[in-house]
């Protein structure tokens, strides 16, 4: 099994850390490190989720017709990887991975 990324996995890559490199306040990765569960305290994790929705990479598992930005799972990967690399705060999981998967999958419009 080849688990080197292709090409285009490493473009991606290169995006994303210069996204956080640029968009990743220092007081939000200093408050990521320091997080010891999967619930941060919401007065970091909501401001990164803005900066997060602003670039559209918010709900990085959703795909697009529900306002994700359709990524591979390796792209997921590299951008959950990229973001553990950064100290980038975790999102509250409820709404985004756990209550919206549920609305796209047995909602009705």
């Amino acid at each position: 099994m080849n688990l080197d990324l292709e090409p285009a996995d490493l473009v991606f890559r290169d995006e994303v850390r210069a996204f956080l490199k640029e968009n990743l306040p220092p007081e939000l990765a200093e408050a990521g490190r320091r997080v010891t569960s999967v619930f941060a305290d919401p007065a970091f994790t909501l401001p990164w989720q803005r900066i997060l929705h602003a670039r559209g990479w918010a709900a990085a598992h959703w795909p697009v017709e529900h306002g994700g930005p359709g990524w591979s799972e390796v792209q997921r990967y590299v951008f959950a990887a990229e973001c553990a690399r950064f100290n980038a705060p975790s999102l509250a999981p409820m709404g985004m991975r756990m209550v919206g998967p549920c609305i796209m999958g047995y909602g009705t419009d």
